[in-house]
């Protein structure tokens, strides 16, 4: 799959210059593919860091995918609806609000904003007007940052 390949590249670049890779993402048009990097770092993003990991980036894909199809780089932040991709990102924001979508339906819902309160080995706990909901770790299928 070509975002695995992608992140096989990115990530020890990445990791490298002490930027984390959050989330890889490939958009197909007619022309050519988008393929999106969001990265982040403590105290976040510059443009100079976007531009110097583009421009890195792009070298090394171009010399080590060899089946790489036409292509546009974009890095950038996350931004403010960062998402929650493993247990290291929950504990990280903890106390922050998130929006979390569940595959299964829980109290009659399956979208979810609040606080997050506790992060437990096999689930986490949501402040949501004034409740706090518990939610399985495999029923979550997307979370992410609420932004302000």
């Amino acid at each position: 799959m070509l975002i695995e390949k992608i992140k096989k590249v990115a990530q020890p670049l990445c990791q490298a210059e002490n930027f984390e890779l959050v989330h890889v993402e490939v958009v197909k048009s007619t022309r050519e593919n988008i393929v999106r990097l969001f990265v982040d770092k403590p105290g976040g993003i510059t443009l100079d860091d976007c531009v110097y990991l583009s421009r890195q980036l792009g070298d090394l894909i171009d010399v080590q995918i060899d089946d790489m199809p036409s292509y546009r780089l974009e890095v950038s932040s996350p931004g403010p609806n960062r998402p929650l991709n493993n247990k290291e990102d929950f504990h990280r924001f903890k106390g922050e609000r998130v929006k979390i979508e569940t595959s299964d339906l829980i109290e009659n819902r399956r979208k979810f904003t609040g606080i997050l309160e506790v992060i437990n080995n096999d689930s986490v706990v949501i402040a949501v007007d004034g409740r706090s909901i518990e939610i399985s770790d495999h029923l979550i299928c997307k979370a992410r940052l609420a932004g302000q």
